[in-house]
């Protein structure tokens, strides 16, 4: 199926991401507390948490620090204790956001969340206000020049629901969150390798946003994401470079 031009936009998203490698490991480490408190320490019986213990390896996290936060989330060890928090509101544009949030305050966070929106352009939302714009899924990302043909095969035999190539080539396989590993160890053991492989909030549809919008836009979501508490930011907005 034909899509949207996505490619730059995604690797835009992780460029950001890869310059807040600081704050990695925080949020990594919410992850597993939160996956392993709803779910258990076992992860042969927790996909959650046997996807945040990818991502704390795939960050260099020393295997004593996954054990050591597993165990505190399932009362083996004295911890804190986080809540899961999402808030929706509107940036530049109209530009839908959804902030996922993790906290022991849930007063200080909401605080924080609407400071940032109100200072930088934004407006806080209500429950269901923007959520209905985007589509929980898992997300595999494939450069341009790798075989449609070979991805499609593979990925729709694996049980993802569609495949999608973007205007400039990039390849992106689309699936039921609890089938996003079975998918993704189908195409890495076919010898195809995502550069973004997630579960995550999809925009149904983007909106453009170039010059002042777009610098605005772009404050707008990196004041949300350097807030602690703040776990995910997914957005709409098509940021121009």
């Amino acid at each position: 199926m034909a899509g949207h031009s996505k490619w730059a936009n995604i690797q835009h998203r992780k460029g950001r991401q890869d310059e807040k490698r600081g704050k990695v490991w925080t949020r990594i480490i919410r992850e597993i507390m939160v996956a392993a408190r709803q779910g258990g320490g076992d992860m042969a019986m927790n996909p959650r948490l046997r996807l945040a213990v990818d991502k704390a390896k795939a960050a260099n996290m020393p295997a004593d620090t996954i054990k050591k936060n597993i165990d505190k989330a399932t009362g083996n060890l004295e911890g804190v204790s986080y809540e899961e928090i999402r808030y929706e509101g509107y940036g530049i544009g109209g530009a839908a956001i959804i902030v996922d949030c993790m906290t022991d305050n849930r007063v200080r966070t909401v605080a924080e969340v609407r400071h940032a929106f109100s200072k930088y352009g934004g407006n806080l939302g209500t429950e269901g206000s923007v959520a209905f714009q985007f589509k929980h899924c898992g997300q595999l990302v494939f450069a341009p020049g790798t075989s449609e043909d070979k991805v499609m095969e593979v990925a729709l035999e694996a049980g993802a629901e569609d495949v999608v190539t973007g205007e400039d080539g990039a390849i992106e396989v689309l699936c039921a969150p609890p089938d996003f590993e079975a998918v993704k160890t189908a195409l890495e053991a076919a010898g195809l390798k995502p550069e973004i492989a997630e579960v995550t909030m999809r925009a149904e549809n983007s909106i453009p946003l170039a010059g002042d919008d777009a610098q605005r836009m772009q404050k707008l979501l990196d004041v949300i994401e350097d807030l602690d508490d703040v776990q995910d930011v997914y957005h709409n907005a098509e940021i121009a470079e």
